[in-house]
C-alpha cells in the first residue's frame, strides 16, 4: 500500500533536556526522531537493496551492450523503490494504517504486514530468489489496492485527476511486476507466461498514453509520473521537459499498446524516465533532504522511488518481449 501523503509529525507532550543543559522543543525533537524513523530509514533500505541487487547484477550488466544495460537492470530498479515504501511502511505506520479502508480489522497490523512484504519482495526481486512468486503477488497486491482504495477514492473525487492518476499509476506497478513474473517463470506452460506478459503491455500501453495526455493538459507539473507537484523553476527548459515527456509517453505508447516494436519503444521509453529519475528528481531529491522538515524529506524520496519504479515498470517490459520483436 503506497501512501499519498507524507507520514505525521508525533509530538511528545513534554520538554527534554539535550546536551550541554539546553532544553530542546518538543516539536523539534520530534522532527528530529520522525526524520531518524521515516527518512533515514526509506534511505538506509533502498541502499542496502541497491548494494545486494547489484551485485546480483553484476553478470547480467557486465554481458550486455548499449541500452541493453539499462534494460538489464529493470529487476534492481523495482527493488529499490519497494524496499523504500517498506520501510516507510514500517516506520510511518500509525500514518499508514489511516489508508486501511474502513470495514477492514486490524489496520496497524495490514500497515506492517504490507511493509515487510514489501522488503521481503524487494529482497526477492534484487536477487532473482523465487522472482516469479514475489512478483506474481506484487502485481495481485497493486490490483487489489487499485480495486479496494484508489478505485473508489477517484470515483468520489471526479473533479480531482490526482486520484485517477494513481488509479494508472498503481496498475502501472502492478502490470510491470507482472512482466517480472512472466519473465522469471520457469515451470510454467508458455502459454501461462506469454499471457501474464501480454496483459501487463497492454495496462502499461495504456497507462503511457494517459500520462502523455495528462503532461500537456498540466505541463507545469513534475514529468513522469504526473502527479501534483510542481517542477521547480530553477531546472532549466522544465515546460519544453514536460511537452517532449508527453510526446514520448504519447508515440512509446501507442507503440506499446498496438505490439508494434514493443521492445524498442519501452527500451526508449525506460531510458528517457531514468534520464528523467537522474537529471530531474535526483536533483529534487537532494534540494528536499536538505529542508529541515520530515514531510518535505519524505516527499522528495517518494517522488523520486514512484519515477524509479515507473522506469523500472517499462523496463521490464522490455526485457520481457522478445529481442525478435
Amino acid at each position: 500500500m503506497r501512501a499519498s501523503y507524507n507520514p505525521k509529525i508525533i509530538l511528545i507532550p513534554a520538554q527534554v533536556g539535550c546536551a550541554h543543559g539546553v532544553k530542546m522543543h518538543p516539536t523539534m525533537l520530534a522532527i528530529f526522531l520522525e526524520v531518524s524513523r521515516t527518512a533515514n530509514s526509506m534511505l538506509a533500505a533502498g541502499v542496502a537493496v541497491l548494494a545486494i541487487g547489484g551485485l546480483a547484477v553484476k553478470n547480467d550488466f557486465a554481458e550486455a551492450s548499449g541500452l541493453e544495460k539499462l534494460v538489464a537492470l529493470s529487476n534492481l530498479f523495482f527493488a529499490i523503490p519497494l524496499a523504500i515504501f517498506g520501510a516507510e511502511h514500517l516506520s510511518g505506520a500509525q500514518f499508514i494504517k489511516d489508508l486501511v479502508p474502513a470495514y477492514m480489522p486490524w489496520h496497524l497490523f495490514w500497515a506492517y504486514f504490507v511493509g515487510f512484504a514489501l522488503i521481503a519482495a524487494a529482497l526477492s526481486i534484487a536477487t532473482k530468489i523465487q522472482a516469479q512468486w514475489s512478483a506474481l503477488l506484487f502485481g495481485i497486491m497493486m490490483l487489489a489496492f487499485d480495486a479496494m482504495i484508489h478505485i473508489p477514492g477517484a470515483l468520489a473525487n471526479l473533479h480531482d485527476r490526482i486520484p485517477t492518476t494513481i488509479v494508472f499509476r498503481e496498475a502501472s506497478f502492478g502490470a510491470g511486476a507482472w512482466c517480472l513474473a512472466g519473465l522469471a517463470m520457469q515451470n510454467w506452460r508458455a502459454q501461462g507466461k506469454s499471457k501474464l506478459v501480454l496483459v501487463g503491455r497492454l495496462i502499461i500501453g495504456v497507462v503511457a498514453i494517459f500520462f502523455g495526455v495528462e503532461h500537456f493538459l498540466h505541463p507545469a507539473n513534475v514529468p513522469g509520473v504526473p502527479l501534483e507537484k510542481f517542477t521547480p523553476t530553477w531546472i532549466p527548459g522544465r515546460m519544453i521537459l514536460t511537452y517532449l515527456t508527453g510526446l514520448i509517453l504519447l508515440v512509446s505508447g501507442l507503440a506499446i499498446l498496438l505490439g508494434k516494436k514493443t521492445r524498442m519503444a519501452a527500451t526508449y521509453l525506460g531510458a528517457w524516465i531514468t534520464l528523467l529519475v537522474v537529471f530531474v528528481y535526483g536533483p529534487i531529491l537532494i534540494v528536499q533532504l536538505l529542508d529541515p522538515s520530515t514531510a518535505v524529506k519524505v516527499e522528495g524520496i517518494n517522488y523520486f522511488a514512484d519515477t524509479l519504479l515507473f522506469a523500472a515498470v517499462i523496463l521490464a517490459l522490455a526485457r520481457a518481449t522478445p529481442a525478435s520483436d
